[in-house]
Order: structure tokens, then sequence, then C-alpha cells
């Protein structure tokens, strides 16, 4: 119960003396407390600060909790509701469970009984959306490992013997190669599968917005944060944080980073105090951080700090026996999807699937079998279905180089899609991070 991420409680009293002896305890206990005194700033507050308990003292200004209790049940189902009452109005107060509180306790309060059904009640909430989550996902991670290669192989066994470990994890891959689909799987793998698993890719984010996404702000902490928000290191606690792309992190952000991994705390922005969060750090990047490391333009403690387990993902060129048995399963996903029913896959359909470079790797074969069953209507996909919208033709125009060509294309696509990247980006089969990369790299700036 010392940890910094114990959840969010909204604290309800129209006296400032109680609030402030029961905020004082449940932060110092790791919770994280917002303040109501009236039916109104609470009903706001269950809103905005969407806190996971409430505890509620039975009067207020403006009324009982008896009238307050349906509608924060109605607001959020699962929100756990205490209720604070006098010795003369335990009957009432057992008259609110009825409505749906789900505790109460009589004044004066004894705090460490109140933090510990708060740490209960949040674990079990936290519990409940963790199997909701696993419902609808199917209640396993997708399986990184498809195909029969050698070289796919030797990722599997060195990802057994990884996930287990609970420590960092540095996985280093081109784009499209399945890190993510591996990161999460060693999250599902490994021993804190029970807990929350968020992630985040850096490229493409400022400095200032990356910063209060991992690590939360306060109100007031810059112009539009107009409430408290948790950051993604509270949201995982106890779970796993997964970073893509961390290679494009700016180094003066990484040393907040490498405090949070190595002594599990971090401050808020706009706040003053420390808080404590057990994560475990899977990082991913195309990019290669020891060379950058070398040239000052990555932190070398970092890197060392996130690389003591390293897995490198092959690219699909480096596996092209496994190409058409991973477009098949995604050739049967989609068709299911799409109610096309059994779609097939032609013999030479697959030479030449097999014969093409994939420079967008896995996302971009998935992506070019999704554009083939949505253009054509066959039940097989011979080699002339097959459209590679990202490749360029097989002969440039006289003078044009590869790098220009390219330049021109994402152009065109940009001006067609009005100049929305992610479209863009969904349009030319690669991730949105390596289309704003892109557009560094040609110094295109008319995007959105």
């Amino acid at each position: 119960m010392n940890d910094s991420a114990a959840g969010r409680v909204l604290v309800v009293d129209d006296e400032e003396s109680i609030r402030f002896v029961i905020r004082d305890y449940l932060q110092t206990h790791g919770f994280d407390v917002c303040e109501a005194v009236d039916s109104k700033s609470v009903r706001d507050a269950v809103r905005t600060s969407r806190p996971d308990a409430v505890v509620l003292d039975y009067r207020l200004q403006d009324g009982t909790s008896l009238d307050l209790i349906p509608d924060l049940k109605r607001l959020d189902g699962d929100l756990f509701v205490l209720v604070l009452t006098g010795h003369g109005t335990i009957q009432l107060a057992v008259e609110a469970v009825k409505l749906g509180a789900d505790n109460f306790l009589t004044k004066p309060v004894e705090l460490s009984a109140l933090a510990t059904i708060l740490d209960r009640a949040v674990e079990n909430r936290r519990s409940r959306k963790r199997e909701a989550a696993r419902e609808r996902g199917g209640g396993r991670a997708a399986d990184p490992f498809l195909g029969d290669s050698e070289v796919i192989a030797e990722l599997r066994r060195q990802a057994q013997r990884v996930a287990a470990a609970d420590r960092p994890v540095l996985i280093h891959g081109e784009t499209g190669s399945g890190k993510g689909v591996l990161a999460t799987w060693l999250h599902a793998s490994g021993p804190r599968a029970h807990h929350p698993f968020v992630d985040l890719n850096c490229a493409g984010l400022s400095r200032e917005l990356l910063e209060a996404e991992l690590f939360g702000h306060e109100r007031g902490a810059f112009t539009g944060a107009v409430t408290s928000k948790a950051g993604l290191f509270e949201v995982a606690h106890r779970g796993t944080v997964f970073l893509d792309e961390i290679g494009d992190m700016e180094i003066s952000l990484q040393a907040k980073l490498l405090k949070a991994v190595e002594e599990k705390r971090f401050r808020r922005l706009g706040d003053v105090r420390d808080r404590h969060v057990d994560i475990r750090l899977i990082a991913a990047t195309h990019h290669d951080l020891a060379a950058l490391s070398k040239e000052g333009k990555f932190r070398s403690d970092l890197y060392f700090r996130i690389s003591t387990l390293l897995l490198n993902v092959p690219p699909l060129r480096r596996r092209p026996e496994d190409i058409v048995p991973l477009a098949r399963r995604f050739l049967d996903g989609l068709a299911r999807e799409l109610g096309r029913g059994n779609v097939a896959l032609s013999p030479s359909a697959g030479e030449t699937l097999q014969h093409y470079s994939w420079p967008g790797n896995i996302r971009e074969l998935r992506n070019v079998i999704e554009r083939t069953l949505l253009v054509t209507d066959v039940q097989t996909i011979e080699p002339g279905h097959l459209h590679f919208d990202a490749a360029p033709p097989a002969a440039l125009p006289a003078g044009e180089s590869l790098a220009e060509w390219e330049r021109t294309h994402i152009l065109q696509v940009l001006d067609e899609e009005q100049g929305r990247v992610e479209h863009a980006a969904a349009r030319l089969g690669i991730p949105r991070s390596s289309l704003y990369q892109k557009l560094k790299k040609y110094g295109i700036t008319r995007h959105g």
C-alpha cells in the first residue's frame, strides 16, 4: 500500500478540516486525492477526474448521500462508494448501501481501515477492467512467431527466456516488423500478465506532450490543463509500459525516464510530490541506439539500462518462407471480418508475394491483403489482383531517383487525403510515425 499509484479517490465533506486529515493520510499512502464539498461538485468531479472510489460524507450542504448515490452509479457503475456517517445515522447509512453504496464507516473514521478498504476496492476495480479487456481481446495475445523459418524460431526461443525475467527489454526491428505484437506477447507471457499494459508511440510527439502523457500533470501545469491527469506510468502500475520508437524521444526527457525506471518514482508536471510506481518497461526502436548514444543523440546510461535484454525482430525479407503462411493467415481472418467466406491464394500469387521486398514488413503485407480483398470480389487471388500501392514502378522515369519518386508519391497521397497524416499513412501502408520521419527527411511541411 505504499505505491504511488494506489488509485484516485474523491473525498467529499463540507468540513475542510476533515478533508485535510483524510487527504493527507491517503496521499502519504500513495493515493491520488481530489476533493468536493457538495452534490454538484461531486457530480462534476466524477465526470472529469474519473476517480476509482468516493469517500462520501452522509450529510452535505445541499442534501444527503441518499440523493447522490444513484446519480454516481449512473455516471460510473463500477465506482466504489464509501459513506462516512455519525453513530446517530447508521440506519440511514444502511439505507445508502441499499441504494448502491459499497460500504460505510462511522466517524471518527479509523484512517488505516479506510486506506485498507480503498486499496482493496481499487485493486478489485482494476481486476474487473482487466478481465473485461481480456474478454474483448479473446483472452490471449496475438502470436508474434507465425512461420517456420529458423530466424523466427530463434526469436521465439529468446523471447521465451526473456518473458519471465521481469526486467526492461529493448526490441529492435524495422518499421512494421511486429515489435508491438512481440511487446504485447511478452507482457501476456510474463509475471505482470494480470496487470495493465499501456503503450505509447514516442514518434511525432513534442517533448511537452510526451512528458504529460507519460507522467501526467496537475491542474494549471500548462495552458489547457484544466484538470489533473494521471500519466501512463500511473495507469500501468504493477503492469507494463511499452514505449515504441523510443529512439525518437528528445534527449532532455530521457533523464526523467531513466529516473522513473531506476528509482520507480517520478513527478507529474506541475507537482512537487514524488509518486512511486512499479512497472516493467519494454521499449522498441528501428534506430541503432548504440550508435546514437556514441554520437550523443541518445543517453548512454538510459541505453545501457533498457538494453540488458535485447531482442532483434527479423525483417520479412529475411524470412521469405514465412510470407505465404502469413498471407494466408491474414487472408482467412480478413475474409471472415468482411463476410467474404473462403478466399484462396493461388500459387503464383504466393510467388509474387515472396519476390516483393516488403519495405513495410508484416504491416505492409497485411495492408496489401486487406486492400486486395476490398477492391476485388474473386474467390481466388491471382498476381494481377495484388495491389502494392506503396511500391515504386518497375521502371522509374528517366533521371528520377527512388528518393525523388518516394517524395513525389508521398506528396500526391497527402494532397489526396487533404493533408491528414493518419489517412495518408494508411494509404501508404506504413505507420504514422514512419510517415512523420519521411516528411522530415524530405523537408515536407504540408501536413496536418
